[in-house]
């Protein structure tokens, strides 16, 4: 009997820190229209509204495709058609002094309208390009990438 409650308490304890755990969601799609997918762990998926988002997903839209996500720091991002952008890094624990957001702009057009993390930590904001780094300073901006 001691056996088995100790194996029960390990598989617990080990379904909180293995690689089947799954981390909070930084963020939430809360519009679709058209094509859209997210590209998590080489997998494309469909994107769908309510869907929960992770670092290292890539947003992608197709010609007709348009995206609107919220992330948990009530930061938003538009992407229009033709358009991809890949959430580097987030983080948003303002009580242990954790904040950083890394959004990477491949092509296309979005905004950005920012959120607490912003308004706390500017300097841990930033929009990377293929052209330059952009930092955030102020509460939005909107940018569009083409093709050489």
């Amino acid at each position: 009997m001691r056996a088995s409650a100790a194996v029960g308490f390990l598989v617990v304890l080990a379904a909180g820190v293995g690689p089947g755990r799954t981390d909070p969601p930084v963020g939430v799609v809360k519009v679709v229209k058209g094509e859209a997918l997210v590209q998590r762990a080489g997998q494309s998926l469909p994107a769908r509204d309510g869907m929960g988002l992770a670092e290292g997903d890539l947003l992608r839209t197709g010609p007709d495709g348009r995206l609107g996500v919220l992330l948990r720091d009530d930061t938003r991002l538009s992407l229009g058609p033709d358009s991809e952008i890949r959430i580097d890094r987030f983080a948003f624990a303002p009580a242990q002094g954790n904040l950083a957001l890394v959004l990477r702009m491949l092509r296309g057009a979005a905004t950005y309208v920012s959120g607490k993390l912003a308004k706390l930590s500017p300097e841990a904001v930033r929009v990377e390009t293929p052209v330059g780094i952009v930092g955030i300073r102020g509460t939005q901006f909107a940018a569009r990438i083409e093709a050489p």
